[in-house]
């Protein structure tokens, strides 16, 4: 399955007093995983808004099952699950690394649109885009 691997190291700011991660940092990795993979298609996301096209995320459904904890090495992975005209659907998983083992953290489906940032309403992704989701999905199949 064709995936991108980004390592997230746990800070101090990540966490909450108990040196547990917030649930909703999980997203602002989620979010990282997701423009690395644009990153590694060559779509720079600050070059889409001089096209006035974003992406914005529309729905995410996350099962935490593990918490992650303060300076633990973490591996986000995000791959296409399915593309549609004006939108995406991520399936990411979280796991955290050492030297013996990977443990699953999270797992996440997120549908995102292709939006025109300033109407704020969906639009047809470009067919370049779109062509490039569309052959990740099919090298996963």
């Amino acid at each position: 399955m064709p995936l991108l691997s980004i390592p997230i190291r746990v800070y101090y700011e990540d966490t909450d007093t108990a040196g547990i991660v917030y649930y909703a940092n999980y997203l602002r990795f989620l979010e990282r995983g997701r423009t690395e993979l644009l990153r590694s298609l060559g779509i720079e996301q600050s070059a889409l808004a001089t096209r006035h096209i974003a992406f914005a995320v529309r729905s995410v459904n996350a099962e935490y099952l593990k918490p992650a904890k303060l300076d633990d090495l973490l591996v986000v992975e995000t791959q296409v699950a399915s593309v549609g005209r004006a939108q995406v659907m991520f399936h990411q998983v979280v796991k955290r690394t050492d030297a013996t083992q990977e443990t699953l953290l999270l797992e996440a489906q997120v549908r995102v649109a292709c939006i025109d940032p300033a109407l704020g309403k969906p639009i047809a992704m470009p067919q370049e885009i779109h062509q490039q989701f569309t052959t990740l999905t099919e090298k996963s199949a």
